[in-house]
């Protein structure tokens, strides 16, 4: 317990420092991640699955735990599973039936961190898997993007939401690349808040007004009298929980964050499941954390556990004075200036993948620096090109499973899969060698 307020003390030191040093990058980097999470919760908040001021509430709640406990700009995510068989009507969208699919989830991560079979998943799962689980995730951002934010738009029509304008967004995107301190987030988000109220002045719709939030009791249906919905929401949603929440999260922060501390995946698990078996009794959203959303936030400024801190203090005033009354401004949020922002972070996360064969994890291994020394150094460790091909081809086979059947847990079995295949060619290869005596001519790969 000691260890663990010396850490999270320190984790806050960093937070401050790195606010003040530069308070606009972190305000915009805890932008970042509105791509993910206004679609989603405006949806399910429309169509009655969830309580909106609940859920900016508790997850403002989250948000600040989570930026003071692991001192990274760590997301706080709509379960994205769950949130498309609701609102695309593949299961009962009530309210009872979301927050229990989340509890659902919750209890089963819970079991898992605790067990530690997350560790063990860990150990168990090669980074080219991970890697193009990552890679996967950040296309699939990308063509969301285009397909359901970008696509459907007009060149010209409406005045405030078109084209023209994610063009410009864009063009501002591509320009301020080698600016890493520019707010784009936080200058186009201001811009999106001013042509949403804009819209809705000119429209019949209500601005938000005073509504003190009174935290009302959502009774969870758990199984129904003749199905268990929640139930199969939840067995949808665990494998995308387990690889992009916890396992990938967790890599990624060490890749962007390499000086800072790495969450390990034990406690992302246990920050996971405490979210989801707590406010979703008040019909909050059912939440995750995620490496698009981290590599979002990244991607617009952030360092530190402040950015998500703020996001976090803004989410819970919010929820606690506007509550509802958000739902219509919301609802008129700029589909083209959200999409090119939804776009950014698919690209910060697909660009992880370079670091496959150079610099990635498992590249690296501790060796004295000469015979009898105790200085240990890293090393790292270098590959052969028939090693260079393996990692390539098990990344793009697993990326490619996730983008042919859109789903993680297919991609997760086309990667192993493949994994696998090369190490029973290996073994079957050495085993050859062995019989016929000739296992010095083995190819390091095969060693």
């Amino acid at each position: 317990m000691a260890s663990w307020l010396a850490q999270v003390r320190r984790n806050n030191a960093h937070n401050v420092s790195t606010f003040r040093r530069a308070p606009l990058a972190e305000i915009s980097g805890s932008l970042g991640d509105l791509g993910t999470l206004l679609p989603l919760m405006i949806a399910l908040a429309v169509q009655g699955s969830i309580e909106l001021g609940s859920t900016l509430v508790f997850t403002g709640v989250f948000n600040i735990l989570t930026g003071l406990t692991f001192g990274i700009p760590l997301p706080v995510q709509p379960m994205k599973a769950i949130a498309s068989a609701a609102i695309s009507g593949r299961e009962d969208p009530s309210m009872g039936v979301v927050t229990a699919a989340g509890q659902w989830v919750g209890a089963a991560v819970l079991v898992m961190s605790v067990t530690g079979l997350l560790r063990w998943a860990v150990a168990v799962v090669p980074i080219p898997v991970v890697k193009g689980i990552q890679l996967g995730a950040g296309l699939s951002l990308i063509l969301g993007a285009g397909s359901s934010l970008l696509q459907p738009l007009h060149w010209v029509h409406p005045a405030l939401d078109n084209r023209l304008w994610a063009v410009f967004a864009f063009l501002v995107l591509i320009g301020t690349q080698h600016l890493p301190r520019f707010p784009y987030a936080l200058l186009f988000f201001v811009l999106a808040i001013l042509f949403s109220l804009i819209q809705v002045l000119a429209s019949d719709h209500s601005l938000p007004w005073f509504h003190v939030w009174h935290p009302h009791f959502s009774l969870p249906t758990w199984i129904s009298a003749h199905d268990a919905p929640a139930l199969w929401m939840a067995i949808g949603q665990l494998p995308l929980t387990t690889l992009n929440s916890i396992i990938a999260v967790s890599a990624l922060a060490a890749d962007l964050l390499p000086d800072l501390p790495t969450p390990s995946v034990t406690s992302v698990g246990m920050s996971v499941a405490l979210m989801n078996l707590t406010g979703t009794w008040f019909g909050a959203m059912p939440v995750c954390h995620g490496a698009g959303g981290l590599a979002a936030q990244y991607r617009f400024g952030a360092r530190s556990g402040a950015s998500i801190i703020f996001l976090g203090l803004i989410k819970l005033v919010l929820g606690l004075v506007f509550g509802e009354t958000l739902v219509d401004l919301l609802r008129q949020y700029p589909k083209s200036l959200l999409g090119i922002m939804v776009l950014a972070a698919g690209l910060e996360l697909a660009k992880v993948g370079h670091t496959l064969n150079q610099g990635a994890q498992d590249l690296w291994q501790e060796s004295a620096d000469r015979e009898g020394s105790s200085v240990i150094t890293r090393k790292h460790r270098n590959l052969s090109d028939a090693e260079r091909l393996e990692r390539w081809t098990v990344m793009l086979m697993t990326t490619a499973g996730i983008m042919a059947f859109r789903n993680d847990a297919a991609g997760f079995l086309a990667g192993m899969l493949c994994h696998w295949a090369y190490r029973a060619s290996s073994w079957f290869t050495t085993w050859k060698l062995r019989r016929s005596g000739r296992l010095a001519e083995l190819n390091p790969l095969l060693r």
